[in-house]
């Protein structure tokens, strides 16, 4: 048995009618075996960093394959010709949303996000702006002045663009509001500009978070870690 066989036959072993339900809310097409996100993890913790492998699960073209293949690729071996391939067959947020968490893990975070952002088609745009959203406090992927032009963009254009988008969009400001206190300010008055952002989860209780409380609530979760940190040292030195 070889081993992309092998791999597809434990997916398809703990597959579920539920999840398969489930999966079908969330815009994920057959074939799939509606494999549990733990499940996921738990078959794919052993194959990370097999990008041969990762490459035949996702040429299976069943979603749950896909999203393992994602999963266990090797950022340093992508190339954007490979991101490209696998991206035409991108369906549903799902697997574009693990494609760019696998982009923004490589050196590809901006050569593919400023060449798929302003594509008209829905999945390429939404993974050009979901990579922004991963990435937006790394200062080695975006300048000050970069994130300054994308929230300019983001307040010209986001009425217009399509459903996912908007949503990746909005992932997009509050993770440039975490970047530094200046950033942060002119993601406030986007949002004030803006509204509420409207995003169609179809039959999901998936909800597209309010910017402004989000970026409250994460900057007074890191506050209060960072305030834990020291106890935990002194409790370790202690201990020890």
């Amino acid at each position: 048995m070889s081993r992309v066989t092998e791999v597809l036959a434990q997916l398809e072993d703990v597959g579920t009618a539920q999840n398969r339900k489930v999966y079908a809310r969330h815009g994920a097409a057959e074939p799939m075996f509606g494999v549990s996100y733990k499940e996921l993890g738990r078959i794919g913790k052993p194959l990370r960093g097999d990008h041969d492998l990762a490459d035949a699960l996702w040429r299976s073209g069943i979603h749950d394959a896909r999203a393992l293949a994602l999963r266990i690729a090797d950022p340093a071996q992508l190339t954007a010709e490979r991101v490209h391939d696998w991206l035409s067959a991108v369906d549903n947020y799902v697997l574009a949303e693990e494609l760019g968490r696998l982009v923004s893990r490589s050196g590809l975070a901006r050569e593919i996000s400023d060449a798929l952002r302003d594509l008209p088609a829905e999945w390429p745009a939404s993974l050009g702006w979901f990579i922004v959203a991963c990435t937006a406090e790394d200062a080695e992927v975006w300048s000050v002045d970069d994130l300054r032009l994308l929230l300019r963009q983001i307040r010209e254009e986001l009425a217009d663009r399509p459903n996912r988008v908007r949503h990746e969009m909005n992932a997009a400001l509050i993770a440039i509001g975490l970047r530094d206190g200046n950033l942060r300010r002119s993601v406030f008055a986007v949002d004030r500009a803006v509204g509420p952002i409207v995003v169609d989860h179809g039959q999901t209780g998936c909800k597209t978070p309010a910017i402004t409380p989000y970026i409250e609530r994460t900057l007074a979760h890191r506050e209060s870690r960072s305030a834990q940190r020291p106890s935990r040292r002194k409790r370790k030195q202690a201990a020890s």
